[in-house]
């Protein structure tokens, strides 16, 4: 069966995974970028997402690079998707992304209200799904075509598929930041007791790389 896995989930020093008053102009929230920095300047960054040319090679490349190998699907919160809330007003709302995002597999995108198939180029095709996590795993497994299914966030989701025991692996990037206020991904849940332990931490560049495993 395929892992749901966590790949370069951008933390600060003080456990934030998100700023806070998440908008259109702020979509990763006040001051999130900050956590993020480690990986922009990367070169597979800068070409998987940004469509830009050159970028830095090395640790943190290769994390970024490693996120995308082996993933036949996503799973995405409705944030990670947009800032819209509520019912959706009509389908204009693609994503942040633009015509092209950077998935190129299936993606489940986890909301309240039903809406139609979105394709879009390169193959990323968003899924909507009503029937929570479960629900979106078992598509998302389904649709892999026996590759791995990433968790993409945000941090509600992910702190949800802890609580469930259904990752297999994540792997936090931290940044030399603090944030002081956000999301934060580890309030309230004792990993320790829910199976997890920390398989191996990497120097980066601009992060620390931690990976957590859920223990056999």
């Amino acid at each position: 069966m395929s892992r749901l896995l966590v790949r370069s989930f951008s933390l600060s020093q003080d456990g934030f995974g998100a700023g806070p008053d998440q908008s259109l102009e702020q979509p990763l929230g006040l001051r999130g970028p900050e956590i993020m920095a480690w990986a922009f300047p990367t070169r597979t960054m800068r070409a998987r997402v940004f469509g830009q040319d050159g970028g830095e090679t090395g640790v943190d490349d290769a994390m970024v690079e490693r996120g995308f190998d082996g993933i036949g699907a996503w799973i995405l919160g409705r944030n990670m998707f947009g800032p819209i809330r509520g019912p959706w007003p009509d389908d204009r709302w693609k994503g942040w992304w633009g015509d092209e995002p950077p998935y190129h597999v299936p993606v489940f995108v986890l909301t309240h209200h039903a809406r139609a198939l979105l394709p879009m180029a390169g193959g990323t095709t968003f899924h909507f799904v009503t029937g929570g996590l479960g629900e979106a795993l078992d598509r998302a497994r389904e649709a892999s075509g026996g590759r791995d299914v990433r968790l993409g966030g945000g941090v509600a989701t992910l702190r949800a598929a802890f609580r469930a025991r259904l990752v297999d692996e994540a792997h936090f990037a931290v940044g030399p930041v603090l944030l002081g206020r956000g999301e934060a991904v580890f309030a309230g849940l004792d990993l320790d007791a829910l199976g997890y332990e920390v398989e191996r931490t990497v120097a980066g560049e601009r992060a620390t790389h931690v990976f957590v495993h859920r223990k056999a």
